[in-house]
């Protein structure tokens, strides 16, 4: 099995978490877009979709849904989204994309946060994917020096701008053995936006494709 077909096969079973009348928060990335074109399916189950990215909003009007405000409809029903890494407690590195703080967002006013991955994403301790930081410009070589002092090897993402007009980071050599603690630590630097750390709020549910069906993990 490819990596499109397991990233389909997770999408599909993470369908299963969409109720009736659900208010729904939708992700970023290849995973997730994968979930994006199957949504038409099951379209009379939505009231309201919410984004997480301009990339993901433009997908879903393409395929005429409406998307509304987070600020428009309260809290989320359930969020869907992918992920870099996860590990046995469902935290997570997330931000590849570059949408992590609209991601973290969501995943902050969810009641459930499904995450779909394949297998390659599961790791026994997170780190391996560089970590990404949403930064105020002005900060970014301030919060560089911060990185390095905890032993990280930080790497503007030359060229990048965010949906929210911030640089990132992406923190390459990081040993993550506490992530709540780093999380935190990181989150206190003046200038940082958001890590893409999922450490205080991890995922509800892990959906892991791989060759030989879906593993859930969660409730």
């Amino acid at each position: 099995m490819d990596a499109k077909e397991k990233k389909l096969i997770a999408a599909q079973a993470s369908l299963a978490y969409i109720g009736d009348g659900a208010i729904l928060g939708v992700g970023t990335g290849s995973t997730v877009n994968e979930l994006i074109d199957l949504l038409p399916s099951i379209r009379d189950k939505i009231e309201a979709i919410v984004s997480s990215s301009s990339a993901t909003t433009a997908r879903l009007e393409d395929l005429d849904f409406e998307v509304s405000m987070l600020n428009s409809v309260g809290d989320v029903d359930v969020y869907i989204d992918g992920a870099d890494e996860a590990n046995k407690h469902m935290q997570l590195i997330k931000g590849g994309g570059g949408a992590l703080t609209r991601e973290k967002i969501l995943a902050g006013a969810s009641r459930k946060f499904v995450c779909i991955i394949d297998d390659t994403k599961q790791v026994g301790m997170l780190g391996t994917f560089p970590l990404p930081i949403e930064v105020v410009p002005m900060a970014q070589s301030f919060v560089a020096r911060k990185m390095v002092k905890m032993r990280g090897q930080p790497i503007w993402r030359e060229g990048f701008v965010t949906d929210n007009g911030n640089h990132i980071l992406d923190i390459h050599n990081l040993q993550i053995s506490n992530p709540l603690e780093m999380e935190t630590r990181i989150n206190q630097i003046p200038g940082v936006i958001t890590v893409g750390l999922f450490a205080h709020r991890p995922a509800d549910v892990l959906v892991v494709a791989s060759d030989t069906g879906v593993r859930v993990t969660g409730n």
